[in-house]
């Protein structure tokens, strides 16, 4: 059975059958050859895998992200940014890494975040003195902490899968994303400093700093109106994303006026084919963990794990090779939707809280984000800078390697996840 099962799947996706239909019909074709089970059990298990009201939260999120890209909000935030780290050095690196941190607790999505910061700071940078691929690799890099920072779409999908509170799982990820973004302001200081590029000088009057604040307090206010209803408990996180919807469209609409009306049903249709994919994943990986459930699969596996080691700290080390190398292949919904039945269950028994295993986890799928060959935000970065991919992949490894040093501290140092879940969850 196992053997059936992602046999069918690696071959599906090896013809380059898209990552939903793939699990889907793995998930059949074991139903009919290895278990012998009526075929509807695939519609109703398809059914409940996507009837979540959690789930609702990910259109939400991504029209949200949608409306902020189109109503420029994002461009206000690189302007109040610009105010902290700009004289500097490395100051235009910075702010790329800390206007995409501002975007995450918005979007929670890595590519709209490297793509609305990339849009705006790769020319600012490259005619600053940066190289065009080093200011790629910047909002490439910078674009990870999208989905770490909260709110984010693939926390969501985990907790569903993983029926934990998404709450909690959000104030985990604001210390990883934090340790995340000032490693890569590390690597941007010290590249400026090797590479000698010019501290922009230009001080802002005292007038100037007052009406830029002002005019970026609509943009700076909305993270704290989405986390700090949820954490008050005026709204759950699945209102708190049509919230933010509805609040990018009145600011974007309104106070900025960038957002036109005309604008709106595009936004809208895109935002519904970008929630598609992770609804039609979530349907079938349904199927797909039926399967699984019924051929004891998960079990078999961690029987077989703990049988070789009960050390956590050692499976945690196994978790991230194989969470990094999924990344390296799938993206973020259809890596979490794919492993979560599989490998919870292992890290839990030796006392792991679900709440790590899914920081690690998000981290790991982040750091995929840059990783060939389907590092989604490498391509984004590639079509707004104009560069070769190849040329990005080098440029984008001081980054990579900080990110998994990272990666490694917020493995094994538990209260860089947990301390705000232990004071305020």
């Amino acid at each position: 059975m196992t053997g059936l099962l992602f046999g069918s799947f690696f071959v599906l996706m090896f013809l380059g059958v898209p990552i939903a239909v793939a699990l889907g019909l793995a998930a059949v074709i074991a139903i009919v050859a290895g278990l012998n089970s009526s075929l509807i059990v695939t519609a109703q298990s398809m059914f409940n895998g996507i009837n979540s009201f959690p789930l609702m939260a990910i259109p939400f999120f991504i029209l949200a992200g949608n409306m902020m890209g189109e109503g420029g909000i994002s461009k206000k935030l690189v302007t109040f940014v610009n105010l902290l780290f700009s004289r500097i050095t490395g100051g235009l690196a910075m702010v790329a890494i800390g206007a995409s941190m501002f975007f995450a607790a918005i979007s929670g999505s890595c590519p709209a975040t490297t793509a609305a910061i990339g849009g705006i700071m790769v020319p600012e940078m490259k005619d600053s003195g940066y190289e065009k691929t080093f200011a790629a690799a910047t909002v490439a890099a910078a674009g990870t902490v999208g989905q770490v920072i909260p709110p984010s779409i693939p926390m969501v999908t985990y907790c569903v899968l993983a029926n934990t509170s998404v709450s909690t799982l959000f104030l985990a990820g604001v210390g990883p994303g934090l340790l995340m973004g000032l490693t890569m302001m590390v690597v941007a200081y010290l590249y400026a400093k090797k590479h000698n590029v010019p501290v922009i000088k230009e001080k802002k009057s005292p007038k100037e700093v007052l009406h830029i604040c002002l005019d970026s307090m609509w943009a700076l206010i909305m993270p704290v109106i989405i986390l700090g209803g949820i954490y008050s408990g005026i709204f759950t996180p699945t209102e708190a994303g049509a919230v933010a919807a509805v609040y990018g469209m009145v600011v974007g609409l309104f106070v900025y006026k960038e957002l036109k009306w005309r604008d709106i049903p595009k936004v809208v249709c895109n935002s519904a084919v970008a929630a598609s994919v992770i609804m039609l994943i979530m349907a079938t990986v349904s199927t797909f963990g039926y399967v699984l459930t019924m051929a004891r699969i998960p079990q078999v596996i961690a029987s077989s794990l703990l049988s070789f080691t009960t050390n956590k700290y050692v499976l945690l080390f196994l978790f991230n090779i194989v969470v990094l190398i999924a990344g390296c292949f799938l993206n973020s919904s259809a890596a979490i939707a794919l492993l979560t039945p599989i490998l919870l269950p292992v890290l839990t028994s030796v006392g792991v809280s679900p709440y790590m295993v899914g920081i690690v986890f998000i981290v790991n799928m982040a750091i995929g984000m840059i990783t060939p060959p389907v590092g989604n935000c490498l391509y984004v970065a590639c079509n707004i800078a104009d560069i070769k991919f190849e040329a990005l992949v080098k440029a984008i490894m001081p980054y990579l390697i900080a990110l998994i040093i990272s990666l490694l501290a917020i493995t094994y140092i538990e209260p860089i996840s947990m301390t705000l879940v232990n004071l305020l969850g």
